[in-house]
């Protein structure tokens, strides 16, 4: 059955209802507990760290804690198939796993909250590393349990669920904390005070409590078969070897392709993102029109995005939301240009983050869902945990001397750069399109 023969048979109702049905609305929740760690140990623990009186290059060096995101797959194998004593038992695989990643987030950010960084950072560090591991191995877990959820005409959209979720947890993880921290100390919010943080903290920890109560409430997935191990050996091939083994096995020569496509499809945005809050810097804005601007009308846009672009990639095809995700992806950075050249304008700066966002929304479903066709339902945590973490090495890499470049050409060469970048994707999506293997039985 071809893609198109695939999709044809959704009427835009039915389209819409799937974000009703029960695996929809648990993707939501999880993807809630999913998103809320993140910002909690880079973007909201370096605002606090600075106020606490930590100098920028500790902050930088201190950000490494989010690597744990980027090697996730090292330990993805064991979470695919290492059973936890009497917990897995009890629920099952992916749900223990889920279960104890969760219990790490929530211990790691009390600690977090218990620890002053104004008299000691040790214990402020060591508790993010388990915050952002804890997470991670959420990931991996998660990402297996939406797969083996749903068939793979469901994926876009349990993928734009689990995107809305995430990106209203980083509103809360963002801004919310903050919130809570101003509300705590009062009328005299200029300063540090370690109990608003305590506090702030605290809230987020009581919060990841959404995930914990979804996954009881959710039923386990049905087991992939996976062929007995007699001993040591035939285990670690099959958790280790064998997942790899297994997308080269089915994949031959297309895994060239697609692994290339993986690692450059979002270069666009990684790169150009790096130097963006800098970019409003420079230009005049203040934090309070920034954090106005992203974090309500990006994410909001981000969302719309994340639906749209599940629905149409129901309707016509994962392939074709690619293409069209890639394409808006560098025409927006585009926008930037123009707006380095137009001045301080809080309006134009809303126009150009909502369609960037809106881009970024709809390329994200398409992307997520297509990682996740990739994937054996064997072997689904260890092979979407590697794909997942290639899509960043590249572009996080390249995003580092961002910043040389600014220097020598400015910024509006740059995003125009950043757009450029953007064209060998079309490629990519284009030889991939052409060269898709057949649907998985």
């Amino acid at each position: 059955m071809t893609e198109k023969t695939s999709t044809a048979s959704f009427s835009w109702l039915a389209s819409w209802r799937v974000y009703l049905q029960p695996a929809s609305l648990r993707m939501l929740l999880l993807g809630f507990a999913a998103g809320l760690p993140l910002l909690l140990v880079l973007g909201t623990l370096s605002f606090r760290l600075r106020e606490a009186g930590i100098d920028r290059s500790t902050i930088g060096y201190l950000s490494w804690v989010g690597l744990a995101y980027g090697f996730k797959w090292v330990w993805a194998p064991l979470v695919d198939r290492l059973p936890i004593p009497f917990a897995t038992r009890l629920l099952g695989r992916r749900r223990s796993w889920l279960l104890l990643a969760q219990s790490m987030v929530m211990l790691g950010l009390v600690g977090m909250a218990i620890s002053d960084p104004s008299k000691t950072l040790g214990p402020v560090v060591w508790c993010a590393l388990m915050v952002a591991v804890g997470s991670a191995t959420q990931d991996i877990a998660l990402d297996a349990f939406r797969i083996e959820s749903a068939d793979p005409t469901q994926q876009a959209a349990l993928a734009a669920s689990y995107q809305t979720g995430y990106r209203l947890a980083m509103i809360w993880a963002g801004a919310g904390v903050l919130w809570v921290a101003a509300w705590v100390q009062g009328e005299n919010t200029a300063g540090y005070l370690h109990a608003a943080w305590q506090a702030a903290y605290l809230v987020m920890a009581a919060s990841m409590l959404v995930g914990c109560v979804t996954v009881l409430m959710s039923k386990e997935p049905v087991p992939a078969e996976l062929p007995p191990a007699r001993n040591l050996k035939e285990w670690l091939h099959g958790a280790l070897v064998a997942p790899f083994a297994d997308f080269l096995k089915r994949y031959k020569w297309q895994a060239v392709l697609i692994l290339s496509l993986i690692a450059v499809y979002r270069i666009s945005d990684v790169v150009m993102g790096i130097m963006a809050n800098p970019f409003y810097v420079d230009m005049g804005y203040t934090k309070a029109e920034v954090a106005t601007v992203t974090k309500v009308y990006g994410v909001l846009m981000t969302l719309l995005g994340a639906f749209i672009g599940g629905v149409m990639a129901l309707r016509w095809g994962v392939m074709r939301i690619l293409m069209l995700g890639a394409v808006l992806s560098a025409l927006s950075n585009v926008l930037f240009a123009w707006l380095s050249g137009h001045g301080h304008d809080v309006n134009a700066l809303i126009a150009v983050v909502s369609a960037d966002n809106l881009a970024s929304g709809i390329a994200s479903a398409a992307f997520i869902a297509y990682l996740s066709s990739l994937t054996n339902v064997q072997y689904s945590a260890t092979q979407y945990a590697l794909l997942s973490s290639m899509m960043l090495l590249l572009p996080k890499f390249i995003a580092g001397f961002s910043g040389d470049y600014v220097n020598a050409h400015g910024y509006a060469d740059f995003f125009h750069a950043t757009a450029w970048l953007g064209l060998p994707v079309l490629v990519l999506v284009g030889l991939a399109w052409h060269y898709q293997p057949p649907p998985k039985a």
